[in-house]
């Protein structure tokens, strides 16, 4: 299961609670749209990277970093793709 920073978990909660209405997150949140349909599509994408199920240790370790924002999505996924193709321990 998916453990949320507070933050986000804040975030999710709102956007619940204001049916899911991006313009009224925006408002409570005084930033722009855009700001808050970026930081949704990056909650999907931790929420979408915990679905995957990988018990992998390497998989696992590159999710988190993805997670803390450390790395981003979109790398942690081709690290992960490469990673599985080979089938070798780094």
């Amino acid at each position: 299961m998916l453990a949320l920073e507070p933050e986000d978990a804040a975030f999710l909660k709102n956007f619940a609670l204001k049916s899911g209405s991006l313009k009224e997150i925006a408002r409570l949140y005084q930033v722009s749209y855009p700001t808050v349909r970026l930081r949704l599509d990056k909650l999907i994408q931790k929420i979408e990277l915990a679905d995957q199920h990988e018990e992998e240790p390497f998989t696992a370790f590159i999710k988190g970093l993805a997670v803390d924002s450390r790395i981003d999505v979109e790398t942690a996924k081709l690290i992960i793709d490469k990673y599985e193709k080979e089938g070798k321990p780094i």
